[in-house]
């Protein structure tokens, strides 16, 4: 019989979704499954993106530019401008999602062999698309005590070896909801120019900070301008997850002429989600504000519900919309599948995402996981009562 490959073998499963099943069996078995594991909001799409796609003429379904809507770009550079950040259209690819953002960066940026450092925890799918890419992650730990702060130069320095070629961040954070400051993102300038590594940012979250936090990107700081490369989508941003549009920018021109041939080698990404791409950034600011306004309040559900329940420490997020909690249990992993296999309060349980699968070092997220505030807040409170009755009856919790 014909064997998968080995880097097929190596492809990590998604702790996103790998306990669909357990919750898929919950929901047979009669019980209301609240989801708390995967970022997808229930924010409406704003009505402009969907009225575009509704109205749009499309007599012919054909390839767009392999860049993407010469007018999308265009307007992508509009909506940069709008940030302070000087983009111009051909700085610009857009793609299949931040997805394939992430994967045509690796191919543009690393040889096989070649190695990325990024602070740990990180979205899980960086390990899948550096294993498709045959890229290796080298990971330097932050912490879950300090609400997993940017970890010391020092840390990144002892990383780095001769295979190195860039530091990644994601900012804000996923799963952390870390924002990074002005100034551990001066202190990571330093390190590239040092190196002469790319620093690449996953910023799809940049609209959603809180508190008066302010976003800093990496294209706005000075000197950057050949190592900066940032990842961007329309998914968070417009609760448009299903469109799959997202884009690569980089002032670097030899790095952009690369990403090229990966866009031309597909072709062209998805014409009506450019279509409603390219509507929904006419999205008015009233909807950020709004939306912005209803985050904070689930993170405060969240964070400080999680909070009160006794071992339980979830720090405060800044940005995003997910936090990481650490439980008072040998394998967070093993309560979640037990949560939803054994257990529920009223009918009612909550999927969540063990952390193990968002550490390079699995042991080092054992007892956490990350938890998406993307329901509205009735069903959050619903969702502490469920994890405080939980942990009084879960035989493995530590008393």
């Amino acid at each position: 019989m014909p064997t998968v490959s080995r880097k097929g073998e190596a492809m990590p499963s998604s702790p996103i979704r790998k306990l669909v099943p357990f919750a898929e069996n919950a929901e047979r078995a009669g019980k209301k499954v609240f989801y708390l594991n995967i970022g997808q909001p229930d924010i409406h799409t704003p009505e402009v993106a969907q009225r575009a796609i509704k109205e749009a003429d499309v007599p012919v379904l054909a390839y767009s530019h392999s860049a993407g809507f010469a007018s999308l770009r265009a307007g992508l550079s509009e909506y940069y401008h709008s940030k302070n950040l000087r983009v111009t259209s051909e700085e610009i690819i857009v793609t299949t999602g931040g997805s394939e953002a992430l994967l045509f960066t690796f191919g543009s940026a690393m040889d096989e062999g070649d190695e990325v450092i990024i602070p740990e925890p990180f979205y899980a799918n960086y390990n899948g698309f550096a294993t498709a890419s045959g890229v290796k992650v080298i990971p330097v730990e932050s912490n879950i005590e300090n609400g997993f702060a940017l970890p010391p130069v020092s840390a990144f320095e002892a990383a780095i070896t001769p295979k190195t070629k860039g530091i990644m961040i994601c900012n804000p954070g996923n799963p952390t909801g870390y924002l990074y400051s002005k100034e551990e993102l001066n202190q990571l300038k330093a390190i590239v120019l040092k190196h002469d590594l790319f620093l690449i940012a996953d910023e799809v979250y940049r609209e959603f900070t809180y508190d008066g936090a302010e976003h800093y990107s990496i294209l706005g700081i000075e000197g950057l301008e050949e190592h900066a490369i940032v990842v961007d989508s329309f998914s968070k941003r417009y609760s448009m997850c299903g469109a799959r549009i997202g884009c690569l920018v980089s002032k670097n021109r030899h790095f952009m002429a690369t990403a090229m041939k990966f866009a031309q080698a597909r072709l062209s990404p998805p014409t009506y989600a450019q279509i409603a791409s390219e509507a929904a950034l006419k999205t008015p600011q009233s909807y950020f504000d709004t939306v912005n306004t209803e985050y904070v309040e689930r993170r405060n559900v969240l964070v400080d519900g999680l909070n009160s329940i006794d071992g339980v420490f979830c720090p405060k997020t800044k940005g995003a919309f997910y936090a990481v909690a650490a439980f008072p249990v040998e394998s967070a992993e093993h309560f979640a599948e037990w949560l939803l296999s054994e257990f529920d309060h009223n009918g009612k349980t909550l999927m969540m995402a063990p952390a193990a699968g968002f550490y390079a070092k699995p042991e080092l997220g054992r007892q956490q996981a990350r938890l998406a505030y993307v329901l509205n807040v009735e069903d959050l409170k619903e969702c502490i009562e469920i994890v405080r009755h939980a942990l009084q009856v879960y035989p493995g919790t530590i008393k």
